[in-house]
């Protein structure tokens, strides 16, 4: 892990003496943490929160409809929380005065906020003693926003990383107290990359409050104004694969939308979502869209620039297969090479 600064116990001045004293009053001591978070990103940082600190309430968003039959489901965060323990709330927001009280009453040193899905007002980051500290799946400013883990692979960036920030009003434009890095692996799928930075997450925010507890709390970096960039929410028309588009650009896509939404495209007639792509230099000179090969070893189809050879398939109401399983019921696409 990457540690920035750490702050040293303040000799003067009444507000570095009062933040001094609470350093002391937490050495060796439990902290009283209210986490917030929703999806299983969320799940190991609440783990990490609640192994040596009281975990005295967590927020999560409502249950939402879920599944075919559409019913309430409750969220990953919710259930760890049960099966802990520990209180849930559930707010439809954080913005009324009922609802920061509750807060208030809970007395919190930390919040700390992990993919919650909610918006802190003002009044909410200034209710636990040392505000709240956020776990993003990024090398903050780069991918600020709701979806950094898949923009990072859709841009073909070599590294990504975790960073613990303290919270201010702004979106993710919190100093950084700790951050650690991480390459992305040529082939790692969106869900893969996920559940890698889930865990290292956890690992930086148990590192900061171990240090908190210490008495040694990291000094807030501010951000670079330069370098930022903004990671938008996924839309399931971004899956629609255009083959006029570079090979390379659209294997990456496929990796990101692994598990969601999935890529797809059209396909000798047909709308089929891949979940497995790799991109080849050379289209042959062919048209954009045009079925190049098909063989076991996968399925070609021209780009703007190269080809995409498509090796794991799924077609309407189907699961994933691979192209040799999908060839064996599309005979009419076989072509040699």
């Amino acid at each position: 892990v990457h540690r920035l600064p750490l702050a040293a116990e303040a000799r003067d001045g009444p507000q570095e003496a009062g933040q001094a004293a609470q350093a002391r009053r937490l050495t060796g001591v439990a902290m009283k943490i209210v986490f917030a978070g929703t999806p299983e990103f969320a799940v190991a940082s609440l783990r990490a929160a609640a192994r040596h600190h009281e975990v005295v309430a967590v927020y999560t968003q409502p249950d939402r409809p879920a599944g075919r039959g559409r019913g309430l489901a409750p969220s990953p965060v919710k259930l760890e929380a049960i099966a802990r323990g520990i209180p849930v709330l559930q707010p439809e927001s954080l913005k009324d005065e009922a609802a920061q009280q509750q807060l208030r009453d809970l007395q919190p040193d930390l919040m700390v906020v992990v993919a919650y899905g909610l918006i802190l007002p003002k009044a909410v980051l200034a209710i636990p003693t040392h505000g709240c500290w956020n776990v993003h799946a990024s090398l903050l400013p780069r991918w600020r926003g709701a979806a950094p883990i898949q923009r990072a692979i859709q841009a073909g960036d070599a590294e990504t990383g975790v960073c613990l920030m303290q919270m201010e009003a702004g979106l993710d434009t919190g100093p950084v107290l700790l951050r650690q890095h991480t390459p992305i692996q040529p082939a790692e799928l969106g869900g893969q990359l996920h559940d890698r930075l889930a865990e290292l997450g956890a690992q930086v925010l148990a590192d900061g409050l171990g240090l908190l507890r210490a008495g040694l709390k990291p000094v807030a970096q501010p951000q670079p104004a330069e370098g930022v960039t903004y990671a938008h929410k996924l839309d399931k028309a971004e899956a629609r694969l255009d083959w006029s588009a570079d090979a390379v650009s659209l294997e990456r896509t496929v990796r990101a939308f692994n598990p969601w939404p999935i890529a797809e495209a059209q396909l000798a007639g047909e709308r089929v979502r891949i979940h497995g792509a790799v991109a080849l230099p050379d289209n042959q000179g062919q048209a954009p869209g045009t079925l190049l090969a098909a063989s076991r070893d996968g399925i070609d189809i021209a780009c703007g620039q190269g080809a995409l050879r498509l090796r794991v398939l799924q077609r309407e109401g189907g699961k994933a297969i691979t192209a040799a399983d999908y060839l064996n019921a599309r005979r009419d696409l076989v072509v040699g090479r």
